[in-house]
């Protein structure tokens, strides 16, 4: 196992967002096709990642005069898993991914692959009684090694385990130091650019919605393929949290703070609950836009409802249930869906009690679609695995 940014030793000073990203991945924006019929006429370009892989995601672009061809109607899979037995979660993740077609379309031997977690708070609340972090909150280790086995199977050469943790013992105590080992992984703190020195910056493409280009980590431009594997939960300022507001956890912490003294992300928040409701869902967004996921993988076999940390009216439930997709706008609209909630809703119905609703915002801007009747649901039926969440009330 390699863990690159978590030796206080090998910190390297940060640079300010503005370094140039390499040529190539300049591309032009991608719009997929279908989405025209599920009524969200893009009014903005999608920027996709353009990658050294032979073997490419349906629909990215190189920066060339390439143009885009139409997409099948999104298909997203759904798993039952009570469990967090090894067997039973290789078994299940596997069937999710036969029934999206395989892999691959998202790797092909030799690429990098880079799986984004899900280790929110990290030692800065305690689990609630009667369940572990890992079976409350965050993304559990079982999932991921589940599909990082798969994913080698597939051909991957490299296989990082990415997260802006909060603290030096997140890894290891949410069970991923271990699980680096058997995978032959390496861990990536993306609040530390070792090992290459700075970091870079992305951009969102045309017409961000808050911001214009992000802060990231070097590695998150160097892989082949990007995926995201959420835990599925409510939220207090976004209704819900699965893969795609994962990748708030992208960005370091040092550069997105409104204070020195802040441990958490407190500019994407901005000043207030009010600010947050508008911003936080367009950030959301422009993050899904500049780091473009390839697959998104969404944990609900345990997790909790009421909210996204052990804080306000957050409480452990077991759904039951594994969800994956390769449009996230889809795989969080199908997860949204199966907690008993309208993906589609518009404020302030629940979820989105406080919130716009970025499922809507990425389906605006033909990132996706959460439209369920433009939603091919496989290996099952939303209401075959619905669980009735509360919405996250207070904090």
């Amino acid at each position: 196992m390699k863990t690159w940014g978590l030796d206080e030793s090998q910190r390297q000073p940060s640079v300010s967002p503005g370094i140039s990203r390499r040529e190539f991945l300049r591309g032009l924006g991608a719009v997929a096709a279908g989405l025209l019929a599920a009524g969200c006429s893009p009014n903005g370009v999608v920027e996709t990642i353009a990658s050294v892989s032979t073997a490419r995601p349906a629909g990215v672009l190189t920066p060339t005069t390439d143009v885009p061809t139409p997409s099948p109607a999104a298909r997203v899979a759904i798993a039952r898993a009570e469990r967090y037995e090894r067997d039973l979660v290789r078994r299940q993740v596997q069937a999710l991914l036969d029934r999206l077609g395989g892999l691959e379309d998202v790797v092909g031997p030799g690429d990098r692959v880079a799986i984004k977690v899900n280790l929110t708070g990290g030692a800065h609340f305690d689990p609630p009684p009667g369940a572990s972090a890992v079976e409350s909150y965050l993304t559990h280790p079982e999932v991921v090694r589940a599909l990082g086995e798969l994913l080698r199977d597939a051909g991957a050469r490299d296989v990082f385990i990415v997260e802006a943790v909060y603290d030096r013992e997140s890894y290891g105590s949410f069970g991923y130091e271990e699980l680096a080992e058997v995978l032959g992984a390496t861990l990536i703190d993306l609040n530390d650019p070792h090992p290459y020195g700075d970091f870079t910056s992305a951009p969102v493409g045309d017409g961000g919605l808050v911001y214009e280009e992000f802060v990231f980590h070097r590695i998150l431009e160097e892989i082949d393929a990007f995926v995201s594997v959420g835990k599925m939960k409510c939220h207090f300022n976004c209704g819900v949290t699965h893969s795609m507001k994962n990748l708030i956890g992208l960005v370091p912490v040092s550069h997105y703070r409104l204070s020195e003294d802040h441990w958490w992300r407190s500019a994407l928040h901005g000043q207030s609950h009010d600010e947050a409701g508008t911003r936080l869902p367009r950030i959301i967004v422009d993050l899904n836009r500049a780091r473009p996921i390839h697959l998104a993988l969404i944990d609900g076999i345990k997790t909790a409802e009421g909210g996204e940390v052990p804080r306000g009216t957050f409480n452990p439930v077991e759904p039951g249930m594994l969800i994956a997709g390769k449009d996230p706008v889809a795989a969080d609209a199908v997860a949204t869906a199966a907690m008993g909630f309208d993906p589609a809703a518009e404020p302030p119905a629940a979820p989105f009690l406080r919130a716009d609703n970025y499922l809507n915002l990425a389906c605006e801007l033909g990132l996706g679609t959460n439209r369920l009747e433009e939603i091919e649901v496989v290996g099952g039926s939303i209401d075959d695995v619905r669980y009735e969440f509360e919405p996250s009330r207070e904090m």
